[in-house]
């Protein structure tokens, strides 16, 4: 079963919503009622400074880190405490901070990792190379020996080979220069076009908000602001500066 085999009836409902969501390490409370729903086709980005839960948000969404209270729904079905490998099988993908590639391998070695969710190579190479032409003429390159904006294609590309519908974005800017960065959001703006719901979290928030339909702003595991980007500018300034 996929997330498009228990679509919403409701047109425009979320198919990836957190309701009411806490979570800890240990004993120390780190969400504190979260709430963001991620509409089909829409990109919602999570802005907030390092150490806002940014990342613990995705880890809940994508299934790696369990809820200690609230709901996780998808396609207005609870998954809660699912796994990540049963939510990648609903059509969650995540492409974590840190690229998440094997740098030992070619770029072809790791693409056929892609494979093993049932896609076939000829279209995990077809798509790999219609959105990254960069990557279609370094094939037989070892990974680890791409450029930092080339790895990040990489796993993107591994990523959306299996057509996912809801992308989750972690840090995607990290370390690249601002041409990568902007080349790399235009294909997210694409994806997100052709249908595919994606929750972007970003500590540089300039970089993501010209692609954003919908923006969070998250301070101290909490949800400060939402709404369109050009609604949230006061709110996103005080984050920043610690207002």
């Amino acid at each position: 079963m996929t997330l498009q085999d228990i679509a919403p009836s409701v047109p425009g409902a979320p198919l990836l919503e957190l309701q009411s969501i806490t979570a800890a390490y240990g004993g120390i409370e780190v969400l504190h009622g979260v709430d963001l729903a991620v509409p089909a086709g829409t990109v919602l980005a999570l802005l907030g400074p390092n150490g806002a839960g940014k990342t613990t948000t995705i880890s809940i969404a994508c299934g790696l880190l369990t809820p200690t209270s609230g709901k996780v729904l998808m396609a207005g079905t609870d998954v809660s405490g699912a796994s990540a490998e049963d939510l990648a099988r609903l059509g969650v993908v995540t492409i974590p901070e840190g690229k998440g590639i094997f740098p030992n391998l070619t770029v072809k070695e790791n693409l056929l990792m892609a494979t093993y969710a049932g896609v076939p190579m000829d279209h995990v190479e077809e798509v790999a190379y219609t959105r990254f032409a960069r990557l279609g003429e370094r094939r037989n390159q070892v990974a680890g020996t791409l450029s930092g904006g080339e790895q990040q294609m990489l796993a993107m590309a591994r990523g959306l080979a299996v057509n996912p519908a809801v992308l989750l974005l972690d840090e995607l800017s990290m370390g690249l220069a601002p041409l990568v960065v902007e080349e790399l959001y235009g294909v997210v703006a694409q994806i997100a076009r052709e249908g595919t719901s994606i929750l972007v979290v970003e500590q540089f928030a300039r970089t993501v908000l010209g692609v954003a339909d919908l923006a969070a702003v998250m301070v101290n595991g909490r949800i400060r602001a939402l709404g369109p980007p050009d609604e949230i500018e006061n709110e996103l300034s005080a984050a920043y500066l610690g207002v």
